[in-house]
C-alpha cells in the first residue's frame, strides 16, 4: 500500500516535472509563428491561467507529432467527467495532458480586515459563530484534461466566432482600455501623427505619465497600440523591479498583451510579428 509519504513524494514529482515542462516550452517557442500561435490560443481559453496553456499547447504537439490527434494546435479541452458530462468518453489510449490545478483551503477571522488575523480551517472544521470565512489558493496539484479530438460521443456545439472587419475595433474597448491606463496615473492622448511622437505608433512617457497614439491610422491599429503602451505602464515602469529594461523584450512582452488582448476581443491578428 502506499504511504502518505510516497504519494506525497510521487505528487511532487509530478509537480516539478510540470514545472520543467513550462520551462521548456517557452525556450522552445522559439518563432514569432511558434509563439503567436501558443498565445491565440491561450487567448481561447481564458478561464485557464497562461501556465497551464501553455502545458496544454506543448503537450498536445507532442501528441499530434507521434500521430495521437489529428491537428497540431488544441481546440476544446476539458477534464475527464467534464467531458461524461458532456455526452463524450475520453478514448482508448488518450493520454491526458498534465496541468497545474488549483488547491483551496478555507479561512475564518473575526477581524477579516486585519490580514494577520485569519486563520485556516481544518477539513471538517466550522467557523466560530461570528467569523468571516474565505476561500483561497493554497497549493497547486497534477490533473489532468483531453482536447476535443481524444474523445469521441455526441457533437458538441460550435461557439459562434465573429470577426471584425480589418481595421475595425470593438465597441467600447478603446474606452475600456484607457480606463486601465489611466487608473495607473497615466493620462491618455490622441496625436495627428507620428511624427508627433519620433516616428512611432504610440509612446509612453514615464516622466510625464502620458500615454500617446497617432490618430492616422485605422480605429483597430489605434485600439491594439493603446493595449501595446498599457503592458508598458504595467510591466515595464522604473519602479518594476521584474522589469528586464531590455528593449527588445519589452517589446515581445508588449505585443504578446496586444496580440491576447485583440484575439480575446475578434480583432484581426494576421498583422501581428513577434520578433
Amino acid at each position: 500500500m502506499t504511504t502518505v509519504e510516497e504519494a506525497r513524494a510521487a505528487r511532487d514529482a509530478k509537480l516539478d516535472a510540470l514545472h520543467e515542462q513550462l520551462t521548456g516550452a517557452v525556450e522552445s517557442l522559439v518563432s514569432g509563428e511558434d509563439w503567436k500561435r501558443a498565445l491565440e490560443f491561450a487567448a481561447r481559453f481564458r478561464a485557464r491561467s497562461f501556465n497551464n496553456t501553455l502545458l496544454i499547447f506543448v503537450q498536445h504537439q507532442a501528441a499530434f507529432e507521434s500521430g495521437r490527434v489529428p491537428e497540431p494546435v488544441p481546440s476544446y479541452v476539458a477534464g475527464f467527467k467534464q467531458w461524461q458530462a458532456l455526452g463524450r468518453q475520453v478514448s482508448r489510449g488518450q493520454s491526458g495532458y498534465m496541468i497545474l490545478a488549483p488547491v483551496t483551503g478555507r479561512f475564518a477571522s473575526f477581524t477579516p480586515k486585519v490580514a494577520e488575523s485569519w486563520r485556516r480551517l481544518g477539513r471538517f472544521e466550522k467557523p466560530k459563530p461570528g467569523e468571516a470565512v474565505r476561500s483561497r489558493m493554497v497549493g497547486v496539484r497534477p490533473a489532468y484534461v483531453w482536447d476535443v479530438s481524444q474523445t469521441a460521443g455526441d457533437p458538441i456545439p460550435a461557439p459562434p466566432s465573429p470577426r471584425l472587419l480589418e481595421g475595425e475595433a470593438p465597441d467600447g474597448l478603446w474606452e475600456g482600455i484607457a480606463r486601465l491606463v489611466e487608473a495607473e496615473g497615466f493620462s491618455v492622448l490622441r496625436v495627428p501623427h507620428e511624427g508627433m511622437i519620433h516616428g512611432a505608433n504610440g509612446l509612453t512617457d514615464f516622466g510625464a505619465r502620458s500615454v500617446a497614439v497617432r490618430e492616422n491610422m485605422p480605429e483597430g491599429a489605434q485600439v491594439k497600440t493603446l493595449v501595446h503602451e498599457l503592458a508598458h505602464v504595467l510591466l515595464h515602469g522604473p519602479d518594476n523591479v521584474d522589469a528586464t529594461g531590455h528593449r527588445g523584450i519589452g517589446e515581445v512582452e508588449a505585443d504578446s498583451v496586444a496580440l491576447m488582448v485583440a484575439a480575446a476581443h475578434g480583432m484581426d491578428t494576421s498583422d501581428y510579428t513577434v520578433p
